[in-house]
Order: structure tokens, then sequence, then C-alpha cells
């Protein structure tokens, strides 16, 4: 059988040099992916209930909160790991093999974390005053309406795909300014009590991960509790000596929250259909054969298993250079797309290769086939955006900044 359940085969960022301000615990142990084991086994059987509730189970939120997902980029002042990217993907992926919304919620509920490490110094004392396991959810399409008030904002409209809201401590919204000479895109940090939360979301893939919808209504937010876009994507962390992970800009790697948990699914569904097809048998002209001796079923096991290791070793890349302080930004676009295309086209071949028995509910691949498309589908990682800002790069004109477009530290 291939090694397919493996996942330190697929990613090998640790192979880069650690970064000092990042260091693992004595032994070389990774607290989270250590962790992330234990999490698969609690959110693999509450899977398929969390795909019709539209919401994961509550033991499967605790099991992603006790391993330190949420805490994991969180500064280390606040009782945080402020912890590596490659340590991130690795359990990221581990989870989402056991099920793609559990490994989604606990991407962004860790990615989401690092995000609110740009709020001014009273702010992220605010946020993780009860400690580092606060859970923070996000809504990067901004909303209605942001109005200057005396100390701050106040905030009115209607935020969409607000990923494990249910469970969330805090919600990172986005706004623009009301400047007409100059619009500025702001994040601002609401408390979870302050929010409605409307049941929106009836969607074909990752169904469990409850993105629904928050609605605000003259809800104030102080200005220590919000930061400008400009800062994000500058990537420096508002304190002396931010970790590393702290001191990256955000579109180096942003689009390993969505890519990572596909590869997860992607990964878990190469396996579950390598164990089945394996036990198949079909009747060919009369006489019965194993369906893995088919040709068509050997050239899916060959491409499926070389795209999802390759899309792996793509993300291992992407996670080591940013914790190496180096990296690039048109290139990482690129390499975001491809990867989601290429699990895509993974899951499709297993898929086909699954014939009637693979549309049924429970099929080997039929949820991750799902999941795997939907996380796809985030508007990051369109594949034609992407190679635009890829080409921009190689062809000159490129947006970017010098410390985006190339190595940084």
């Amino acid at each position: 059988m291939p090694e397919t359940g493996r996942t330190t085969a697929l990613l090998p960022g640790a192979g880069h040099a650690p970064d000092p301000g990042s260091e693992p615990p004595a032994g070389g142990v990774r607290p989270l992916s250590a962790a992330a084991p234990g999490v698969r086994r609690t959110v693999s059987p509450l899977a398929r209930q969390a795909d019709r509730d539209r919401r994961l189970d509550p033991e499967a939120v605790e099991a992603i909160t006790e391993a330190g997902f949420p805490r994991h980029f969180v500064p280390r002042r606040f009782g945080g790991t402020a912890g590596t990217f490659t340590d991130f993907t690795e359990a990221v992926t581990e989870v989402a093999q056991g099920c793609a919304a559990a490994g989604w919620c606990a991407s962004l509920f860790a990615s989401h974390a690092r995000l609110a490490a740009y709020l001014p110094a009273a702010g992220q004392e605010e946020l993780w005053a009860n400690g580092p396991g606060a859970r923070v959810s996000a809504g990067f399409v901004p909303g209605d309406s942001a109005a200057p008030a005396p100390g701050g904002w106040t905030l009115n409209g209607t935020w969409n795909y607000i990923s494990g809201v249910d469970f969330a401590d805090w919600v990172l919204v986005s706004a623009w300014e009301p400047d007409p000479a100059e619009k500025r895109l702001r994040f601002f940090a609401v408390r979870r009590q302050d929010c409605e939360v409307r049941d929106t979301w009836f969607t074909v893939g990752l169904r469990g991960t409850g993105s629904r919808t928050i609605v605000l209504e003259d809800v104030f937010v102080p200005r220590e509790r919000t930061f400008a876009q400009a800062v994000l994507l500058a990537g420096t962390a508002p304190e002396t000596a931010p970790a590393r992970c702290h001191d990256v800009p955000f579109r180096l790697v942003n689009g390993l929250t969505m890519v990572t948990p596909a590869l997860g699914a992607a990964t878990g569904a190469l396996h579950a259909w390598s164990e089945w097809i394996a036990r198949r048998t079909e009747v060919l002209m009369g006489r019965t054969v194993r369906a893995g001796e088919k040709a068509s079923v050997q050239s899916a096991l060959a491409r499926s298993s070389a795209a999802v290791e390759a899309a792996g070793l793509l993300i291992g890349r992407i996670a080591g250079e940013a914790d190496a302080g180096a990296g690039s930004v048109p290139r990482n676009h690129r390499d975001f797309a491809v990867v989601a295309e290429s699990l895509t086209d993974a899951v499709d071949r297993l898929q086909r290769e699954s014939g009637a028995r693979g549309q049924m509910e429970g099929a080997p691949v039929e949820l991750a086939w799902r999941d795997v498309h939907a996380a796809a589908s985030h508007a990051a990682l369109q594949f034609d955006s992407n190679a635009a800002v890829y080409a921009r790069h190689v062809f000159g004109g490129g947006p970017y900044g010098t410390k985006e477009e190339s190595s940084h530290g």
C-alpha cells in the first residue's frame, strides 16, 4: 500500500533551519504537530455529523483548543507559542485528514490569532486577558460601515463567511474607512457577544465549518482594538522584538490557511480510497478481476498520489522559507493556486474511479471531494488572479515593495 497516511512524508519543511525566536522545546518536539494525531482521532468519527449539523461538535472544538491551535501564533508574553509555520502546516494537515472542516477551523483559529498580534499592545492585552487560548474568527470581505467615534469607531453592517463563529471569543472584521480622499481598509476586533449570528451557511462542501453571517448594530470598537490594513500587509507586529511568525507579510503566507486543510483532506481521501479500491473486485469480460489491476485505477493512483505529494512539498517549502525569514509573495501566490488546482484534480480522479458507489454518502472520497472543492474555490486561491500577480513580477511592473516581493527579514 502507498504511504498516503503519513503527513511527515508530504511536508519536508523540517529541513529548514529553525528560527531562533521560534525554537521548539528541548528534544526538537513540535508541540502542535505532536498533539495533532490526538485531535485527528477525536474529530474523525465526528466528521459526518459535523457535515450534517453544518458546524463542529463541541468535542472537536475542545480538542482543537486543548491541542494549542488558538495559541500557536499568540505572542509568548501572553503565554502563546509564537510557533512556526512548518509546525502549523504539519498539524493542520494531520487534523484535516480526519475532518476537513475541523482542519479548516483549526487553521483559521491559529491564523486569525496571528493577525490579532497586529493590534496595538493595549488591544492585545484585552483580547488575551483570559489566556492565549481565546478563539478568534474573522471576516475579511469588508462589511458595510465604519464611522469614526470619540476614542474609536462605530460599526454597522453584515459580514459573511465567519468560520467557527459559534465557538469564537472574538471576531476580526474589516471595513473601509470613510475617507473620500483615500480608500483605506481597517480591521476591528469585536467581542463575540456583541455579534448577532445568522444561520446562512448552506453549501456543498466544508459544511462543518459553520461559516455563518454576523450582524453588528452600533457596536463601538475602541481604537486600541483596530489596525490598518497597511500594518498587516507590511507584516511587522507592534512590539520591540516580534517573533519570526509576526514579522511576515500577510500575502506571503495567507494562502497556507486555506490550502493546508485541503491538503489534509486530499491526503485522507487518497489513503481511504487506496485501501478501499484494493479490496474491490469487478467482472470484466466474464472474468473477476481486482479493481487495482485496471489501468485506469493504477493511473489514478499514480497521478493523484504524485499530485498530493507535490502539493505537500510546495506547502512545506513555503512554510519553511517563512520560518527562515525568506520567500517570495508572487511565487507563493502562484504556488497556492497550483496547489489548490492540483488537489482538486487529485480528488476528481479518485472520485471518477470510484464508480457509482463513489457518489453515495459515506463513500471513501465523497466528503473529501466536496470539501477540497469548497476550499479551492476561495477567492485567494483563484488561478488567473494569482497567475497575474506572478506574471507582473516576472515581466515587470509588479505591485509589491521590496520586503513583500522577495526575501525579507
